[in-house]
Order: C-alpha cells, then structure tokens, then sequence
C-alpha cells in the first residue's frame, strides 16, 4: 500500500559560477597584464667588462644617454681571471636600439685632463654610465668599458688617421692635434702593431682642418715651445698653453711645392716624426742605400750621422755598423761596412722625372771620376764623426762592386787617419836614431859643462873677493886726489901766469924765425944744391942783329 502522503522530490543539476571566483580570475588577469607590460617595456641585460667599479652601485648607477637614464646597474661581481670587473645592467625598451656593434661605454666621473674639466655634476648625484649609440647594423650586448671619454663619435665629421712611431709614450689619449696653433683634432687611440714592432696612434681631425691633411703632409710631435739661435738672433715659437703644458702633435704640408692631394679616406697612416726639424728631412722620400768599407776606426760616427757634399748634407748614415748577410766571398775584418742613404733631392732639383736606375748609373759615373767617401771629425770636442764626400784623382777604369744586393760606395782614408799615419812614421823614425850614443855624448857634454860652471863660480868667488878688499876700495879715493891734483896744475897755466907770459914770447920770437928763413927755404927748395954750390954766375951777354932801318 502506498503511502500517498509521500512526496517526491525531483532532483536537477544545474550549472551556475560562482561571485567568489571573480576576485582571482581579475587579479590573475590584472598580473598578466602588468607581465606583460613588464616584458614589453623592459630592455635587454647588457654585460659591461671594466677595470675597477670605483663609483659603481648596484641598483643606483645609472645607465644614461644624452643626459636621460636608459638603464641601471643590477649587479656587479669579479670576473673570473680576477683581472676586471664584470657589471650587468637592465637597459630599457627604447634603449635596445643603441646596442650596437660600435657603441661606446664610459664613467662619468668629476675628471681633469688635457681637454679640460669634466663630470663636475657627479660630485652630488653619483659616477653614472654614459651610452654613446651606434650606427651599425649588427646588434652587441657586450661591451669593454672605456677608461675615458672617446674624442668624437662615430658619426663625427671628420677624419681619422693614424701615425706610427718606433715607440710608445710619445702621445696619450685626449692629445690635440695642432695646425698652425688651431686644436685641429686629437689623439682617439694608442696601439701597438705587434707584427711592424711599432706604436700606432690614431687621431681624429675635426671638420673643416680635415681638408687640410695631404698625401705629402708630416706630422711631428711638439713640446709647445720652439727655441732657435741664428745669425738672425734668438726666436722663441710657443703653440697654445694646452700643448705647452702637455705636449701633442703637429702637422702641415712641409713641400710648399707639392703638397700633394687632400686625404679622402679614413685611417691613411703616416710616419711620426719627433721634431719639426726631422719632419723637414723626411720630405726628401728618394733616396738610394749604399755601403761604405771603411778600414778606419767608426769610434764615434753614430746612426743618424750626416753625409755632407763639401759642407752640404746629402744623406744620412742609417746603420753602424752593417752587417753582411752572408760571407760567400770569406771573412774579411780589415774593412768595416756602414750602410748609408743619400737623397739628391737636397742639392739636386730633378723632381720626379728621374727613377732610381737612373739615379744610381748617374752616380756610379761619378765614382769613376773620382768621388770617394771619407770619415771627417765634426766635433773636437764629442768626437763625432760624419762621412764626407769628395773628388779625388779620377779613375777611368773603376768598376762599381756589390755586395749583398747593395753597391758600395768607394772610400779612402781619413784625413785623421793620414795624420796618425805620418806621426807613426815620425815615431818610427825617431825610434831609429842612435839614441844611446847621443843620450851618453850629451852626458859627457853637461859634465863638462858642470865643471866649467864650477870654475866660473870660483872665479866670480876670486872677483867678488878682489873688490871687496880694502885695497880695491881705496882705488877711487887715490884716483881722486890725482884728478884734484891735475885740476889744481891747470887752473895756475892761464894768461896772467908768468909761465903763460914766457911761452907766449917764446912763440913770437920762433914766428919772427920762421919768416926770415923763409927765402932761404925757397931758395934750397928751388935749388937743394945751393947750400953746396952757390948761385950760378950770371951768362955773358951775347950780341943780336938789329933791325934794318
């Protein structure tokens, strides 16, 4: 029997959400969307490699560009050779597109160099991070931090060259560029070129002085004060106070009359000269290489030695001493070799027009005609030789040898060499003499002279005793009574003596004498045998016709 009074319930399922579960569904949703704004807003991680992290914090170091924050530092730790520094840092969004291949990190930090005052706003706010972009197309997330700002940018306008030097330390980083006393530029980059063994420096010149930089253009270092004595007088050069206080580089077209052409492409190298004075003999860039034998001593003569023309420098000597590469032809060591370079150019105006062949016939010509080379003293007082050119007697039949691909320049014996040539012979010379024989004969010669010297002080002792005696002393007082004496006879013979009287009638009575024997003494001188014979008598008289009537 049913129970009518029971009631049935029918059962549904009925499928309905729950309000509770809106909550997390919205925050879940809300979290995906701030991920995803989060990824889409944030940047790459880039890993800067640096030699110290002075200044740098994790979370405060900022990553800038153009003054405006692109990134921070996120972490900082040692790297793994203990040699540097590695610093991660999460850049923006907007910086993703500044990671180059060719972009440049650097600290900015309060910074006095050669190019003035820097990053004095970091004294408050913290070293930061500055970002340099790049052009290039290649992406990079890994980058050497600089120790100091770069020069100019990539896209700088301008142009980049590079000098090589044998050595390094002759230019820093941040260097001006000098051009007639304008900052042309500076100095971008210090290498070292390991295969060439030289040091290469890498300038950047700004625009508009990059249309000054020629295919013929030296660059020389400077100090930035120039000191000349000349005939002229005392001249005194100083460059801008940057220079003077740091030193830098110059540069000009040296060969007013080919200056050559304006320098279009970037990283064109050129040689660094040390001085202007060099940069001027390095315009002279033909030149021809010659061995000189010499068989005198090179003591003296040094790399960088003049080779002079009767005073006029026409080369360089460029090794002392040379070395020959091989000993074929034996081992010769009564000659050594010096390797020289001469540059016609100095005294002679072919310009271009003439190859070294020819240059080379052209002077072995000459050897023929006599041109020799020399070893001259250029200073008495260092010692320093040069090698000096000169004709001597010609030679028609000299042939110019070789030597290791090298010909040799004929030379003759040094003047100085010539001199300690005659005094040896001198030396020789005197070396025979007998002088034994002489030194004994002069031996003899003093003793005798000794003794005579003796004798003459005995004597001079026997003089200087006779007048200092007494009896010698008394001479000139006796001597001077007899000349009183005299004075006293001769005072009494005067006219009013009777002496005087006597012998005055004396001489009158022998003058009265003398004029009466004149006629006698004319007479015996007419006949001197008057005396014996008498006059003659008088002849007779004699009768004479006379005259007719």
């Amino acid at each position: 029997m049913s129970d009518k009074n029971d009631i049935q319930a029918n059962i549904s399922s009925r499928k309905s959400l729950s309000a509770v579960w809106l909550v997390p569904l919205v925050a879940l949703g809300i979290g995906l969307w701030m991920l995803f704004q989060y990824v889409n807003s944030t940047g790459p991680v880039v890993t800067l490699v640096m030699s110290d992290a002075s200044g740098i914090e994790v979370g405060k170091t900022k990553i800038k560009a153009l003054n405006v924050k692109v990134g921070v530092v996120t972490d900082v730790k040692i790297g793994k050779d203990y040699e540097h520094i590695i610093v991660k840092a999460q850049m923006d969004k907007d910086a993703e597109r500044m990671l180059r291949e060719d972009s440049l990190f650097w600290i900015v930090e309060p910074r006095v160099g050669k190019e003035g005052v820097s990053g004095l706003e970091t004294l408050l706010s913290g070293a930061y991070i500055q970002l340099q972009p790049g052009k290039s197309d290649e992406r990079k997330t890994r980058f050497d931090v600089l120790d100091i700002p770069p020069v100019a940018p990539p896209n700088a306008k301008g142009l980049r060259v590079v000098l090589n030097h044998e050595l390094a330390g002759q230019l820093s980083v941040g260097d001006p560029v000098i051009y007639q006393g304008f900052t042309a530029g500076r100095v971008e980059k210090v290498t070292i070129d390991a295969d060439k063994r030289i040091a290469q420096y890498q300038l950047f010149i700004f625009e508009p002085f990059n249309q000054l930089v020629r295919s013929a253009s030296q660059f020389w270092l400077n100090s930035g004060m120039d000191l000349e004595l000349n005939a002229e007088g005392f001249k005194v050069r100083v460059d801008s106070l940057e220079s003077l206080l740091g030193g830098g580089v110059s540069f000009g077209s040296l060969e007013k009359d080919n200056p050559g052409i304006v320098v279009a492409k970037d990283y064109r190298e050129f040689p660094l000269y040390d001085s202007k004075s060099e940069a001027e003999e390095g315009i002279y860039r033909q030149s021809l290489k010659f061995v000189i034998m010499f068989s005198d001593s090179l003591r003296g003569l040094k790399v960088g030695a003049p080779v002079e023309f009767r005073g006029l420098k026409i080369g360089t000597v460029t090794k002392v001493p040379w070395k020959r590469a091989k000993l074929d032809d034996g081992f010769e060591v009564t000659k050594l070799g010096v390797q020289i370079k001469l540059e016609p150019r100095r005294i002679f105006d072919h310009g271009e027009s003439i190859t070294n062949e020819q240059l080379l016939e052209l002077i072995k010509q000459e050897f023929a005609k006599g041109l020799r080379a020399k070893l001259n003293t250029g200073s008495l007082l260092t010692g320093a030789l040069y090698v000096d050119l000169d004709y001597v007697d010609p030679d028609a039949n000299f042939v110019a040898q070789q030597v290791d691909g090298y010909t040799i320049f004929p030379s003759m014996q040094s003047e100085l060499a010539e001199v300690q040539t005659k005094m040896m012979e001198i030396l020789n010379n005197l070396s025979e003499l007998p002088l034994d024989e002489s030194v004994s004969s002069l031996n003899r010669s003093l003793s005798g002279l000794e003794k005579t010297l003796a004798s003459a002080e005995k004597t001079m002792d026997s003089i200087r005793t006779m007048v200092e005696s007494d009896d010698t002393q008394s001479i000139p007082q006796e001597l001077k009574q007899s000349l009183q004496e005299l004075q006293r006879t001769l005072d009494s013979f005067n006219s009013t003596s009777s002496v005087y009287q006597n012998l005055d009638n004396s001489l009158a009575e022998m003058e009265k004498t003398m004029k009466a024997l004149q006629p006698v003494l004319k007479k015996i001188d007419q006949k001197p045998d008057v005396l014996i014979f008498g006059e003659d008598s008088p002849a007779d008289p004699m009768p004479v016709k006379g005259a007719e009537q």
